[in-house]
């Protein structure tokens, strides 16, 4: 949380974006017990052992809450669900302006209004946090998550993940007011759903948008980013007891992540948040020269080296850590999600890797 706010602890914090989930043999065991991915995301029992399971076996210095970027859509009604081996599938795309303007008549106040599981997941999560933290010595932040408006509007028009998200892209030139009315409603879905793990006790939040990058720098700024920089509002807006405030507003560090985004860091980076997630192809030193405002930066090994010998994957993350000591304050993490088949070992290698360095 320091490190977010722009403080450089001695130790750089480290965890890792889909750090709870299928790389651990825990969480396949768990798992199989039944349920869908989406059952398990809304089971408050099961995601809160979910998330604890890398912060107990890794020593990471945050959990990432175990949900799914699709959740606050299931939740408002849409028919979805994440096919094993391929990802969200919805069972109506959503690619006509008649299309859109039935379904931006649904109410975002819905995710509230149907989020009590998700809520008490955060909430369970966050007394279990406690109790591992006082067996640490530290606490143990919670960090919330949700999908940027659009990537969820690339999986929404498409039905489904595709390779060049043409869909999206296509709508946004071929129809502009419908994108322009679908991804306000998406800011607003999503906002709430990151609002609401905030309120229930998450310490800070990140926007995914993972498919950011398929998008031109000059429609990124004008047919994206607002919708982006919506998304975060609703957090924004929480006035939480017992949270730092700025002008009473909740003091929530707020952390902006997206894959293939380097011609768009200084946009990512300009809609007053307080991190900014960089993906492995650009070195942090370059994203830190590109950009105008003087945020932490998290990121950004590449997850290849986590499958090289044990020499390359040390050099590659001393590499990183060096190149991060250009910004106010880093946050250690991969470039993107930690891939199915990681040796578990290997992650809890890094970590203590990253907690043994020190800034020359």
């Amino acid at each position: 949380m320091r490190a977010l706010r722009g403080d450089r602890p001695e130790v750089t914090p480290v965890w890792f974006m889909r750090q709870a989930g299928r790389s651990l043999p825990e969480y396949r065991a768990l798992r199989a017990t039944g349920g869908t991915m989406l059952e398990a995301c809304l089971d408050p029992a099961m995601a809160s052992e979910i998330t604890l399971q890398p912060v107990r076996r890794h020593q990471v210095d945050a959990a990432v809450f175990f949900s799914d970027i699709v959740v606050p859509l299931k939740l408002v009604g849409l028919g979805v669900e994440i096919v094993a081996g391929r990802g969200p599938v919805f069972s109506e795309p959503v690619r006509t302006a008649a299309q859109i303007a039935d379904l931006v008549r649904i109410d975002p106040a819905l995710v509230d209004e149907r989020g009590e599981q998700v809520a008490a997941a955060v909430a369970r999560t966050t007394e279990m946090l406690a109790e591992e933290g006082e067996r640490r010595g530290e606490a143990l932040p919670l960090i919330g998550f949700a999908g940027a408006p659009f990537t969820l509007a690339a999986y929404l028009v498409e039905g489904g993940p595709s390779k060049d998200h043409l869909g999206a892209r296509s709508l946004i030139h071929s129809d502009p007011a419908a994108w322009s009315d679908l991804v306000a409603w998406l800011a607003e879905v999503t906002g709430r759903f990151l609002a609401l793990q905030v309120r229930a006790g998450a310490s800070a939040g990140q926007l995914f948008d993972s498919w950011a990058g398929a998008v031109n720098p000059e429609d990124y700024r004008r047919a994206v980013l607002p919708a982006s920089a919506a998304a975060f509002e609703p957090v924004r807006a929480l006035e939480i007891a017992g949270v730092p405030s700025v002008s009473g507003v909740a003091d929530v560090p707020l952390i902006h992540f997206g894959v293939g985004t380097g011609e768009i860091l200084a946009d990512m980076a300009s809609i007053g948040v307080d991190a900014l997630g960089v993906d492995y192809r650009v070195p942090l030193d370059v994203a830190r020269a590109r950009i105008a405002e003087d945020l932490t930066l998290q990121g950004n090994l590449d997850p290849a080296l986590l499958f090289a010998p044990d020499g390359a994957r040390r050099a590659g993350v001393d590499a990183v850590l060096r190149a991060g000591t250009a910004a106010r304050a880093h946050v250690f993490n991969l470039g993107h999600g930690v891939p199915m088949d990681t040796d578990p070992d290997v992650l809890t290698d890094v970590v203590r890797q990253v907690h043994e360095w020190r800034m020359p």
